[in-house]
């Protein structure tokens, strides 16, 4: 199986203004990438104090004083702009969602869109997050698998009753649209835990990983972990799908480029990167690029 070479479409800062989300989405897909990337959050605090999980010293470094559109609203502009692109997004903080509203709002993303979404869901890690929401974060784990399984239960049109211990769907609901397929559930995280609810619940696995700092072997222990996970639930490990978000790439494209090979053979299917945005040419130069260098 060929690596899929995907992008990430900018939900944050300026250029979703300036630029449009719906265009920059076309852009990318009339350069080639096979999927197209959201990313999430609802609020930000003014400062972070939570250890943030990807960064070798734990700590969130980014200006949270700039606009971050909402991912479900974005993946919808995608769709109505683009024709042929997968859909997706790395990570959807789940439990801070209403499990419902959003397997409507997917689904009719993925009716109309022909099939093509899916969601990267994760527990979150932003405390600060949560108890803007008044969300407890410590019962973040158990929302997240039960509202996967209410996300595909609801996506069957006819969701069965559902008594959890965090939400409550009575008998005799209908939600519609149903989508021909349920979309696939990624998992994302780096944690034991993460990688065994991918394989014991997810369809695969996001990873996170910033270019100048790739490290393969965890990766393949991650790829491992996950197919584990999978074969002790009875499913097919062969079958998940794992999904590497690489960030820092608009600025290291030939490093990017070098590393696609050795990223499949630790059993990447997809890789999800940043192209630049100076001039029309960028999302066609660096698509080209990866492609002739992944094979």
């Amino acid at each position: 199986m060929s690596l899929l070479i995907s992008a990430k479409v900018p939900t944050t800062g300026t250029l979703p203004e300036a630029l449009g989300i719906g265009e920059m989405a076309a852009s990318l897909e009339r350069a080639g990438f096979d999927g197209l990337w959201v990313s999430d959050h609802v609020v930000m605090p003014e400062r972070i104090d939570s250890p943030y999980p990807f960064a070798p010293d734990r700590k969130a470094t980014w200006a949270t004083d700039v606009a971050w559109y909402d991912a479900i609203v974005a993946m919808a502009m995608i769709a109505g702009a683009t024709s042929r692109a997968h859909i997706n997004v790395a990570v959807l903080v789940l439990p801070l969602r209403h499990p419902v509203e959003l397997a409507k709002q997917v689904a009719s993303i993925d009716v109309l869109s022909g099939g093509r979404t899916g969601l990267g869901v994760g527990a979150g890690w932003l405390k600060e997050e949560f108890d803007a929401l008044n969300v407890p974060f410590e019962t973040r784990g158990g929302r997240l698998d039960e509202w996967m399984a209410l996300l595909r239960s609801c996506w069957s049109g006819r969701p069965a009753a559902f008594d959890g211990q965090h939400y409550r769907l009575p008998a005799g609901v209908l939600c519609l649209p149903a989508p021909a397929q349920p979309p696939p559930i990624l998992v994302g995280g780096t944690s034991r835990a993460a990688l065994r609810r991918a394989g014991r619940l997810g369809d695969g696995w996001v990873a996170h990983d910033s270019v100048d700092a790739i490290d393969l072997d965890e990766l393949r222990a991650g790829v491992a972990e996950v197919r584990g996970a999978a074969a002790e639930a009875g499913r097919d490990p062969e079958a998940m799908r794992m999904v590497l978000r690489l960030v820092g790439t608009a600025e290291r494209l030939g490093e990017t480029a070098a590393a696609l090979k050795a990223l499949a053979a630790a059993g990447v299917h997809e890789v999800v990167v940043d192209t630049p945005w100076t001039d029309a040419g960028d999302s066609r130069r660096a698509h080209d690029l990866l492609r002739e260098a992944a094979g």
